[in-house]
């Protein structure tokens, strides 16, 4: 079965927590996962400058690390992203601001991304509000 995963919950929400552990189950099911996609405050997973306090998990980067070493395909809605300053070097450069927050693995892309996943896959699963 082929599944298309939307997160709209930021960093902070069970709710990313929850579609990890779901994305990594629907993997270990031996299923498949078409695309990540992160929208709304979900777009705040891919910033590389969240710090969490030390006694908590930091769900960005177990959500890199899943999605590398998966090599899914994980689009961050660049509309969201980039009202809530989440930047590649391309729009960092774009917009004049002095750094960017985001790289590989995500990638900034439309929502036409997550329409097109919708229309390919068996499944489509989403979390956060």
């Amino acid at each position: 079965m082929d599944f298309a995963i939307a997160l709209l919950a930021g960093p902070q929400d069970p709710a990313a927590r929850s579609a990890l552990e779901f994305s990594r189950a629907v993997l270990a099911a031996g299923h498949r996962i078409s695309r990540l996609f992160f929208y709304r405050d979900g777009v705040l997973v891919a910033s590389q400058l969240n710090v969490v306090p030390q006694d908590e998990k930091d769900i960005g980067a177990e959500w890199r690390q899943f999605i590398q070493d998966n090599h899914l395909d994980a689009v961050v809605c660049i509309a969201a992203a980039l009202r809530r300053g989440v930047l590649n070097p391309a729009e960092a450069e774009r917009w004049d601001r002095p750094a960017a927050n985001t790289a590989e693995p995500w990638e900034l892309s439309g929502l036409g991304q997550w329409v097109d996943a919708l229309q390919s896959a068996d499944r489509a699963v989403t979390f956060g509000t």
